[in-house]
């Protein structure tokens, strides 16, 4: 049957070559855009996932009841790892560590060379929790001593030549910032972590270093709420469920006074997709992306399919009479069923060789717009996924026209009589809406997601980030960050200059809650030198800012309009806030990125903060840059300036809009381009089946416009209807997507209307160009070969 079945496949194909070629090009198309969703899908799902221990590896959370609902925090008690570990027996390992980004980088000096690297302080158990492969070293004991150092393959090579050769060797740390110094010994050498590691590093630090730094010695503080992470490994057969229940009243067991915040366990690698937390349940995160690549792909390979399904069933007649001798002959409705999806499974297994190759040619770039290292490996889950894929598309696309053509009775058809009901033809014309309905949907996202990106770049943000740079010191420039910074200020070419604690840009977590006269609002807090307000031109509202000339603004802080508002306050400027007075108040400006409203803001001076923001003077960048890239180097020989324009920040924080914006176009394209494929083969079979009736009329003295009238009439109509259909449909599912931002653009009636005008052109041009070719043959040689 199968062999028979390609058989009437081969044969169909040479006596039809377009329709068979634009169902391989319109399922091509659209399977080679679902492979490449699938691999990137699969891509975002493995990240963090490759810990052996992962289905019993998990991160300690937080959740706090305030005044405006549940906050989550992945932020825990310095020393919980350790108490878990010796009450809860359900664990088998359990580490304190740093949060990642929680220090700027350190130098690592040996002598006659130093690097800069990002480092953390982790618990000893570290590595045999998680996965990262040890080149040097024993899990159980790298970690053991305080003067433990396990640095990564590229560091270990940097310092000394292998990581073979920097065992056992000693090495000075600092931070380039403040006066953390330590001399440290190499226990250990872990491998390059792998690309879809969501935290990077290059050395980690015994955890019990940084609790005596910070001398957390002593009985534990149970009101300390963060910010280390905890993470912890059940025993094999332990229930995540029953511990989570154990785990939810452990604080409240420990201390009245946290009472209000309740601790929970998530899968570790979880947080990278489900990063997002409303009222203490997950609420979204890159899962969301992850969830509407997957709706494309199913819509694009559904779109490809109707094609299928519209064109096969439009040429039904030129089947009947197979269908009637064969029912004639014996076969059972179910045996033609089957023969007709082994034609639509083996044409889109064909699609799928086809989609094969366009998805190798086409990698490298989509690769380039995600930011991905995607590649077609041929290992066997891949292969039995594409080849799913590739069976259910042709299943799909067989399923209509399969029931349809094998409902035929013999007798009708073997007259020449083909009974297509009201249902029949409603059922095609509903495909061939629904197809366009789902284009149309596309090219409003289009148009929507690009103006709010277009928003996002001309909003006034409450400060200036055009020529300003920013970066971490080191060497005497981090020893002595004032007197460098007094140097920087110096230089021509300089505007202003001024230092913060971290990045000022970016997601800062739930914050702190501040009370005043009954008033409770959660805020952030900025650590940042003298200057940083005018050095990013952010107005102040009254008051002043920090000035060399009062030493006691080093007990006052600045806040903005956002917290004045949650506390009520109506005269801000001299009240005290907790031990700190408020010097002044600055208009909102946006530190976190458009998706969250402004956020209430505390300022407070830091002078020796690290990391150096400067103003550079139009014009003048390169040269500037020179200049500063020199007196950088008296200060830190050996060292390279590594810095970044805040500009670049401000793009990155939208990166992930960005690229939906980018593969949205590429989706609307070939969503549109696949519909069009499918117009085209209906409306040239309609012209080919109307061929005697277009003769009649023009031997009759019809123009040719009105031919093409005639045949482009019932498919306008169709994308009349399928337009009149999807633009409520993406109204709603714009606004929908809109909701995320805090700001954002208001839906026009022009998006919709420019959408829709669009698909009807696009289909008139489809469509207009076999009629008009139809309508241009000669009556005499139309009616002579009929």
């Amino acid at each position: 049957m199968f062999q028979h079945a390609l058989l009437l496949l081969y044969r169909h194909a040479q006596r039809f070559p377009g329709t068979f070629l634009i169902n391989l090009v319109g399922l091509s198309t659209g399977l080679a855009c679902a492979l490449t969703i699938y691999l990137w899908i699969q891509d975002e799902r493995s990240f963090d996932a490759y810990h052996a221990l992962d289905h019993r590896l998990f991160q300690v959370m937080e959740n706090q009841r305030t005044a405006r609902g549940i906050d989550t925090r992945a932020g825990t008690a310095p020393r919980l790892a350790e108490t878990l570990r010796e009450e809860m027996p359900e664990i088998e390992y359990a580490v304190a560590a740093t949060p990642a980004n929680f220090f700027p980088k350190f130098t690592l000096a040996v002598p006659g060379k130093h690097v800069t690297g990002v480092g953390k302080f982790v618990g000893p158990e570290f590595f045999q929790l998680f996965s990262y492969p040890l080149l040097q070293g024993a899990p159980a004991q790298v970690l053991a001593d305080k003067q433990a150092v396990v640095l990564s393959e590229a560091l270990a090579t940097k310092l000394f030549g292998s990581p073979a050769n920097s065992l056992g060797q000693t090495v000075e740390l600092q931070l380039n910032m403040g006066d953390l110094k330590r001399t440290g010994r190499i226990s250990g050498v872990f491998a390059a972590l792998p690309r879809n590691s969501s935290e990077l590093f290059d050395f980690v630090l015994p955890f019990s270093v940084f609790k005596d730094i910070m001398h957390m010695e002593g009985p534990v503080n149970w009101a300390d709420d963060g910010p280390f992470a905890t993470y912890l490994a059940l025993k094999e057969g332990a229930s995540a469920a029953q511990f989570n229940a154990k785990l939810a009243g452990y604080l409240r067991s420990k201390s009245a006074q946290a009472a209000q915040r309740e601790l929970f366990i998530r899968p570790y690698s979880a947080a990278y997709l489900h990063s997002v937390y409303e009222n203490g349940v997950p609420a979204g995160g890159r899962i969301e992306y992850v969830r509407l690549f997957a709706l494309v792909a199913v819509l694009i390979l559904v779109i490809a399919s109707i094609n299928f399904m519209n064109l096969v069933t439009a040429k039904a007649s030129r089947r009947m009479k197979e269908v009637g001798i064969r029912k004639a002959l014996g076969a059972s409705r179910a045996m033609l069923v089957g023969q007709y999806l082994t034609e639509s499974t083996a044409i889109a297994l064909l699609a799928l060789g086809g989609a094969l190759l366009l998805v190798g040619l086409l990698l490298p770039a989509f690769n380039e717009m995600t930011g991905k290292h995607l590649a077609l490996t041929w290992d066997f889950r891949l292969v039995l996924a594409f080849l799913g894929i590739g069976l259910a598309t042709g299943l799909l696309a067989g399923s209509y026209p399969a029931f349809y053509l094998s409902g035929f009775r013999p007798a009708a058809v073997l007259k020449g009589k083909l009974a297509a009901g009201a249902a029949d033809r409603w059922t095609r014309q509903g495909l061939v809406v629904f197809q366009f309905t789902l284009s149309v949907l596309f090219i409003v996202a289009v148009l929507v997601i690009n103006r709010q990106l277009a928003f996002v770049q001309r909003k006034s943000l409450g400060y200036d980030k055009q020529n300003v740079l920013y970066f971490e010191t080191a060497g005497r420039a981090a020893q002595r960050p004032a007197a460098f910074l007094a140097e920087v200020q110096k230089l021509p070419g300089v505007v202003s200059a001024s230092a913060l604690w971290g990045g000022f840009l970016g997601e800062r977590g739930p914050g702190r809650e501040l009370e005043w006269q009954g008033h409770k609002v959660l805020a952030h807090t900025l650590l940042a030198s003298y200057d940083l307000l005018k050095t990013l031109r952010i107005r102040i509202k009254e008051g002043r800012s920090f000035s060399r000339q009062f030493r006691s603004d080093t007990a006052g802080i600045v806040v903005n309009e956002a917290l004045v508002a949650g506390l009520g306050m109506t005269q801000p400027v001299g009240q005290r806030l907790g031990q700190a007075r408020i010097l002044g108040v600055v208009h909102d400006f946006h530190y976190e990125s458009l998706h969250e409203k402004v956020r209430p803001l505390i300022v407070r001076l830091e002078p020796q903060a690290g990391t150096l923001m400067v103003k550079l003077q139009a014009g003048q960048e390169q040269a500037t840059l020179g200049r500063l890239q020199r007196l950088y180097t008296t200060y830190a020989p050996g060292f390279t300036l590594e810095y970044q324009f805040l500009e670049a920040d401000y793009q990155a924080q939208y990166a992930a809009e960005r690229r939906v914006a980018v593969l949205s176009r590429y989706f609307a394209g070939l969503a549109i381009l696949i519909s069009c494929l499918g117009l085209l083969g209906l409306s040239t079979f309609t012209a080919e089946r109307r061929r005697k009736e277009i003769g009649i009329r023009k031997a009759l003295g019809a123009s040719e416009w009105s031919v093409v009238f005639l045949l482009s009439k019932d498919l306008t109509r169709l994308v009349v209807v399928a337009i009149a259909l999807a633009l409520p449909l993406s109204y709603l599912v714009m606004r929908h997507w809109l909701a995320d931002f805090a700001y954002r653009i208001d839906l026009r009636w022009w998006y919709f209307a420019s959408a829709g005008l669009g698909a009807l052109l696009l289909a008139w041009l489809t469509v207009g160009g076999q009629a008009l070719r139809a309508a241009r043959n000669k009556p005499v040689q139309s009616l002579r070969e009929e």
